[in-house]
């Protein structure tokens, strides 16, 4: 990237209980938020974890973060 910033497609994203979906945290590599995913997943909550790459402008696969 010419412009000096860093960019981070991977998204870790949480789904409650509700259904009600969040974003845990953004990364530089796949394998880096899914190993975060993974280790989340581990502690035995009912939340759902994954990963899921976001375009240039911040939307995710299925638009759920526009």
């Amino acid at each position: 990237m010419n412009d000096g910033t860093v960019t981070l497609p991977w998204l870790v994203i949480r789904q409650d209980d509700n259904g009600n979906r969040y974003s845990v945290g953004r990364y530089a590599t796949r394998a880096e938020a899914q190993k975060i995913a993974d280790s989340l997943d581990r502690r035995g909550h009912q939340q759902l974890y994954w990963v899921q790459r976001v375009d240039q402008n911040g939307r995710g696969g299925d638009g759920a973060f526009d």
